[in-house]
């Protein structure tokens, strides 16, 4: 008995035991949920920190790419390519030779227009010689009608002259006062009149004949020369142009580069014959490269061209950095200018959010140190505060 109420007390305290470790495990669940609401706290007090101070004042896409202006050369001329000095990777400079295309039968089209040219230029010289001729010539009628017109005057005053005193002798000749001899002569005298009248009048004719046809003459060729020299007569001025084609078509068989930069796609090997308009290289100016970064429509309330732009690339890492500025705003989203674009009106509808495209110019000076190709992807960071 003794012994069983000795054990009482123990069994108390052994039962009593697990209080203090409950109270101790509350505690700490305590704690650990203070740490958690006060690093919770933390982080949103940080990030409101940086919203406010960064955050707000900055939008951000990795949705960029680098592009560039192309510059499409294609083959001006038909023919076989001749040359082909050089090659996909290779940098070019503005006016360098990248292809030549069989310039023989171009020559002979340039020395067969120069011919034409010197017999159009001959020509004309001609035309203006026969004018000059028919002018004189024409002057020459123009003087003989003068002389005809003074011979009929004077015929005609000799007429008139013959024609009185033969009727003076007749008349006289009836009272015996004239002779017959002095009749016959005066009678004689009157028809030779006559005639030379008849005459002069007949080469006035003539003359005024002669004169029209020459002036006629002279008027064809005068329209052929008249209102230009001999070097802007129309038929010299074809044959001149006819040359300068063929000059030009001379000089596109040799096809340089239009820019600076560096050959992308090489379309043509020496020995293949290329039509007129075919491509025959693409040129990437890439110290003119630019960057078209991809907003969210809601990130462009803000945005303005001329804002300061920060960019990385993926090429060269988060340890180099290009600075630009918002050039402009694309004219719609991308979905807009899709060859299929989308079908908003139905009862399926979904929306999605837009990008926008901001073309982004970069500085040369550091493209020129660190040179980017089209279509590397870029993360844009625009600042809008300013």
């Amino acid at each position: 008995m003794p012994d069983d109420i000795g054990s009482q007390p123990q069994a108390v305290a052994a039962a009593a035991a697990p209080a203090p470790s409950r109270a101790a495990n509350g505690a700490r669940r305590k704690r650990l949920f203070m740490i958690l609401g006060g690093v919770v706290l933390a982080g949103a007090v940080i990030w409101g920190l940086y919203y406010f101070l960064v955050g707000s004042r900055h939008v951000t896409t990795d949705n960029a790419y680098v592009n560039a202006d192309t510059a499409q050369v294609t083959a001006l001329v038909a023919g076989p390519i001749l040359q082909a000095p050089v090659g996909e990777t290779s940098v070019v400079k503005t006016g360098q030779v990248i292809a030549v295309i069989e310039p023989a039968d171009y020559q002979l089209a340039v020395d067969r227009a120069r011919a034409e040219l010197g017999q159009a230029q001959r020509r004309v010289g001609q035309y203006f010689a026969n004018d000059e001729a028919l002018g004189a010539q024409t002057a020459a009628r123009t003087a003989d009608v003068a002389r005809a017109e003074a011979m009929l005057a004077s015929a005609r005053s000799d007429y008139a002259r013959a024609e009185v005193e033969y009727g003076r002798r007749r008349n006289l000749s009836a009272s015996g006062a004239v002779s017959g001899d002095e009749l016959t002569q005066a009678e004689n005298r009157y028809q030779a009149a006559k005639a030379a009248l008849s005459a002069a009048q007949a080469g006035l004719a003539q003359a005024k004949a002669t004169a029209a046809q020459s002036a006629g003459q002279q008027k064809a060729a005068n329209a052929l020369v008249a209102g230009a020299s001999a070097e802007g007569n129309p038929e010299v001025a074809a044959a001149r142009a006819k040359l300068a084609q063929a000059e030009l078509d001379l000089a596109r068989t040799t096809i340089r580069s239009p820019v600076d930069g560096v050959v992308a796609r090489k379309s043509v090997v020496v020995g293949q014959k290329v039509a007129n308009g075919a491509p025959v290289m693409s040129i990437v100016p890439i110290q003119t490269a630019y960057v078209d970064a991809n907003f969210k429509e809601v990130q462009l309330r803000k945005v303005r061209p001329g804002q300061p732009v920060e960019l990385t690339s993926d090429l060269y890492g988060k340890g180099v950095k290009f600075h630009g500025k918002v050039s402009g705003l694309g004219g719609g989203t991308g979905s807009a200018f899709a060859l299929i674009p989308a079908q908003n009106a139905t009862g399926n509808w979904i929306k999605v959010v837009q990008r926008v495209p901001v073309r982004i110019t970069l500085d040369p000076k550091e493209l020129a140190e660190h040179p980017l190709r089209v279509g590397l992807s870029m993360e844009a960071v625009i600042d809008i505060s300013k």
